[in-house]
């Protein structure tokens, strides 16, 4: 059963002689797919009966304490990619590429002082928003071609809650209501908690420096902008904790996906959304029967490429300062769109279904 906060596993016989039950708390928002695969691992292995209880305990402790194993310099770099990429994806040029890298990186740095600190952990998506902005409008001042709003946006992406709010919609479609609508507002918070930052830094720069949002200089090559798909993929295995033998296809349903999408952009973007959700159902399905892995390791790694946390960044900016990072029309409307699309996707696709089991 799992809940807002907590998840609780319970293992037994028919004969209800041996019962074992497992209690985990979390925060909203954490994504570990790496121990979600294991623990399945191990579900199946107690229903086809090749584990005790006693194993079935000692495996999940094992787990439990892989999760407390943290590779900082991997997750500098997972960070730092995955802005770099994101700023390729939207497009820009190589002077906000690199430092799209270095704010990445050092956003975990501050992440790294939140598990140090519990006044850091209290205001991180503030705080990062913040200082990230901070930095780009100076760094808007030695490099007049640096594309502020673009680089500040692709530094903090790990955090925008994109996937979040569509994870709740998803739950609250599927009739989990407790817990679809407390991630939903938490999802919604730590949006604006990390516009609030930006807000702050804009503000206090603003009054010291004149500073142009809406600058954006995109020069690279076309083709170099679609290795940005891949490399984003590849950025998020280490934040979602993705094992070694799930990597390779997970970056494959995410850059699959991401291809449908967009060679289905011209008939629109619910439609395309619509058709790229329900191939990413499909080749996560065709993924888990292959490796015996959750579809949900896959799912997730595609889905994340359709969800509309930058869009609904992007609509805040033009709301709140009157004017947007890059030039859309429709924010809202994009939004809205997109989560109907990925929604009515999985619908189609039986994942409602399939949560809701056999009887």
């Amino acid at each position: 059963m799992d809940l807002p906060t907590w998840i609780n596993y319970a293992f037994y016989e028919d004969e209800g002689e041996h019962t074992y039950n497992y209690l985990e708390c979390l925060p909203p928002g954490v994504l570990n797919l790496g121990a979600l695969s294991r623990v399945e691992e191990v579900t199946n292995k107690i229903i086809a009966k090749e584990m005790s209880h006693s194993e079935v305990e000692n495996e999940l402790q094992l787990i439990k304490n892989e999760t407390k194993k943290i590779n900082h310099v991997l997750l500098t770099l997972s960070y730092s990619i995955a802005a770099g990429a994101f700023s390729l994806m939207i497009g820009t040029n190589w002077v906000s590429f690199i430092f799209a890298l270095l704010l990445g990186a050092l956003v975990y740095l501050i992440v790294y002082l939140s598990s140090k600190s519990s006044y850091v952990e209290t205001v991180l998506e503030s705080l990062i928003s913040f200082v990230v902005t901070i930095l780009a409008c100076l760094i808007y001042l030695v490099f007049p071609e640096f594309n502020v709003g673009i680089t500040i946006l692709s530094a903090i992406i790990v955090f925008i809650p994109g996937l979040a709010i569509t994870t709740a919609l998803e739950e609250i479609t599927a009739k989990n209501l407790v817990s679809g609508v407390a991630k939903l507002f938490d999802s919604i918070i730590s949006l604006f908690k990390q516009f609030f930052g930006v807000l702050l830094g804009l503000a206090v720069m603003s009054s010291v420096i004149d500073i142009k949002l809406l600058v954006h200089i995109s020069d690279l090559p076309r083709w170099i902008m679609f290795f940005g798909i891949p490399l984003f993929s590849i950025g998020l295995l280490a934040i979602f904790q993705v094992r070694k033998k799930d990597m390779f296809l997970g970056v494959l349903t995410g850059v699959f996906v991401f291809f449908i999408t967009a060679i289905l952009s011209g008939s629109g973007v619910l439609l395309s959304t619509f058709f790229g959700t329900i191939a990413a159902v499909a080749i996560s399905s065709l993924f888990s029967r292959y490796t015996k892995s959750p579809k949900t390791v896959y799912l997730t790694q595609g889905l994340v490429m359709l969800v509309p946390g930058s869009k609904s960044f992007l609509g805040l900016s033009n709301s709140f300062l009157n004017s947007s990072i890059i030039t859309a029309d429709n924010l809202y409307e994009q939004v809205a769109f997109i989560l109907m699309g990925i929604i009515g996707g999985l619908l189609f696709a039986g994942v409602f279904r399939n949560q809701q089991g056999t009887k």
